[in-house]
């Protein structure tokens, strides 16, 4: 079998996780599937794949060996669609992994507009918050928010996610509007509990070029994005908060800003990819367009400032009026 044909045959089992997917997508019988990987381990030395009967999965030499694999696949490609006048259209599918919010706030209501400039390519969108492996979950290329731990994957920055300090109307009320962290000692937070660890985020922020920590009280913790947001505006507490999560809450007076001099460090957002060259057309184009809608959605806008006591007036004001006309209806 030529070679080219087992590197594409082996990476689609890397990427399926099963030869029996990898042979449904291609067309071919299970048993050819299989007897191409035999023939590509003989031939390079190596065992390429863990094999179970529950999933397949590339070993450490099949890892770098899939990355390689990629590359000159994707050299042949280019070369053969050198002259064809549709190489000028990308096409094919997508597999991408982004955080929840995002995803959901951002990325879904403008993929239309993706979809419709570039009608050949198709998306397979993961929104989650977990941690992905991107050759063995076959992923194309994910999304992160925050410090990067991985290795050997190609990072592109995208730019810092904003991050202000937010509270309820009726807890600023209730307690006071803190005007700096010597205040926060008689302050309640909404503690934040990272999904990854479990460990409690600390109360943060930057002072003089430098980034400050300080534990704060809480009576509520919790580990995902749309809870911390809920007891917030339940007025359980402070939380620190991308500025693109609580904008409609700070629209419509339901969250407000505090400390606006005394914000966390922003966080980085990175596009990750597995192959340092040679990048599929189709990754190439999605990767510009989400980096260019990243920025402009996800830039900070100026945020109204509202008085804590006239906001928690016009949310009462609102209840009431909203229970009488339910009353008369």
């Amino acid at each position: 079998m030529d070679r080219i044909d087992l590197f594409r045959i082996f990476s689609r089992v890397v990427e399926c996780a099963s030869f029996t997917r990898a042979a449904d997508t291609l067309g071919i019988p299970r048993s050819s599937v299989s007897a191409a990987v035999q023939e590509l381990e003989g031939r390079v030395g190596a065992r390429l794949l863990h094999r179970t009967t529950r999933k397949v999965s590339p070993t450490q030499d099949g890892a770098s060996f899939y990355a390689r694999c990629q590359r000159v696949i994707a050299d042949v490609e280019d070369t053969e669609n050198l002259f064809r006048q549709t190489a000028a259209q990308p096409s094919g599918r997508l597999r991408i992994d982004v955080p929840g919010r995002i995803g959901r706030l951002i990325i879904a209501p403008a993929l239309p507009e993706f979809l419709d400039r570039y009608p050949q390519i198709d998306i397979d969108l993961g929104v989650t918050d977990r941690a992905v492996n991107l050759v063995e979950d076959s992923i194309d290329c994910v999304l992160r928010v925050g410090p990067l731990s991985d290795s050997g994957l190609i990072a592109r920055p995208i730019g810092k996610l904003p991050l202000i300090n937010v509270a309820s109307p009726a807890y600023l009320k209730r307690n006071g509007t803190p005007q700096s962290p010597d205040d926060l000692g008689d302050h309640w937070a909404v503690n934040y509990a990272s999904p990854s660890n479990g460990r409690v985020e600390d109360w943060e922020w930057v002072e003089d070029g430098a980034l400050r920590t300080l534990p704060l009280r809480g009576r509520v913790t919790v580990n995902s994005a749309e809870a911390y947001i809920a007891c917030c505006l339940a007025g359980l507490g402070l939380i620190q908060i991308p500025a693109y999560d609580v904008r409609c809450h700070l629209d419509a007076g339901e969250l407000l800003e505090v400390m606006p001099c005394h914000r966390a460090e922003p966080m980085p957002m990175t596009l990750l990819y597995p192959h340092r060259q040679h990048l599929s057309r189709r990754l190439q184009v999605f990767a510009d367009w989400l980096e260019e809608l990243l920025r402009r959605k996800l830039l900070e806008e100026p945020i109204t400032e509202v008085n804590a006591d006239s906001a928690y007036a016009a949310i009462e004001g609102n209840r009431r009026l909203s229970g009488s006309l339910k009353w008369q209806n």
